[in-house]
């Protein structure tokens, strides 16, 4: 190879860009990933109803917003090929730069696409807790036992992304004719939970504070906040809702009402129960779950949200 085609092929390698790279590094997914518009701005692709290593792990949402100057997404996909080919999805709708990426909470469903969007150059925004989630065993474990189940979209190249900017109060940012407001939930869901209000478009993702069409994932949310915050969340002159998992409402009243009633009936059961001493399996074989039975996902994780609701609720009265 002579000089002159050894400089050449240099130059055409450092002309690569990051997602270049990063497309022969992602093994490709089968999944169906239609994207929908909900408003002039505003697109979402929705997972399917079901545990976390269905549909190739493809069980949670994300959405993005076309601004006129650059892409601004919500949420990262439980797999770095799900995230890859999300942002062919979104190159498919405009061929703005995707600048900013904002985490609705840090749960493997949602954050391990992250290296494809930091990859791009995107600014990542995480509510507070993301940090403590990160470093500790949970997270670790978590990662180790996916690279297993959900290989080979999940493997030892896939890693967690710490956020770039890490919020802990609302805020709200401009981007060309649209404001997005970041409104700041606390611990409710996870650690750290994050919404986002587009404006003009009246649309709100909320991520997992709210689940559509399936049973909610309790994990190790603080429930009581998670009720209280479900009851503050404005949701009046909304034109449309995008939860954490299920399809977009025009209705959000009636959205929030299955999550809502959910977790105030895990509540009152074993509360009951933790008042009562009465022990969990038999107030759990007491219990009649007929309202939420039929929703997917409740035989892999009803009981176990009922078990954590109920060990929460023991903690709660130790403390009074």
């Amino acid at each position: 190879m002579t000089i002159g085609t050894r400089l050449f092929v240099l130059s055409m390698l450092l002309l690569l860009t990051p997602a270049a790279n990063a497309a022969k590094a992602y093994a490709p997914t089968s999944v169906d990933m239609d994207v929908k518009k909900v408003s002039k701005h505003v697109y979402y692709v929705e997972g399917a109803a079901g545990i976390a290593t269905d549909n190739e792990g493809f069980i949670s949402n994300a959405g993005f917003v076309v601004t006129g100057d650059g892409v601004v997404v919500f949420d990262a996909l439980g797999t770095p090929s799900l995230a890859h080919k999300l942002v062919g999805k979104i190159r498919e709708v405009t061929d703005q730069p995707i600048r900013k990426v904002i985490v609705s909470h840090y749960h493997a469903d949602h954050v391990y696409g992250l290296q494809v969007f930091e990859a791009l150059g995107a600014e990542i925004s995480a509510p507070e807790g993301a940090q403590k989630y990160t470093q500790s065993d949970a997270a670790r474990m978590r990662l180790e036992e996916r690279q297993i189940s959900l290989e080979p979209w999940v493997d030892e190249d896939t890693r967690l992304v710490l956020p770039d900017i890490t919020v802990s109060k609302s805020d709200h940012f401009r981007m060309g004719d649209l404001t997005f407001t970041i409104n700041y939930m606390g611990k409710a869901h996870s650690d750290g939970d994050l919404t986002m209000l587009v404006e003009p478009d009246r649309v709100l993702f909320s991520g997992d504070i709210i689940f559509e069409g399936r049973l909610p994932f309790v994990g190790n949310a603080d429930t009581n906040h998670w009720l209280d915050t479900l009851t503050r969340l404005e949701t009046s002159g909304l034109t449309a809702l995008i939860p954490g998992h299920g399809p977009a409402s025009t209705d959000p009243h009636q959205t929030i009402a299955l999550t809502r009633a959910y977790l105030a009936f895990l509540r009152d059961v074993m509360g009951a129960a933790v008042n009562e001493f009465t022990p969990f399996d038999e107030a759990y074989a007491e219990a009649d779950w007929s309202r939420f039975q039929n929703l997917p996902a409740f035989a892999e994780g009803n009981r176990i949200n009922a078990f954590q609701v109920y060990l929460s609720m023991e903690a709660e009265l130790l403390e009074q």
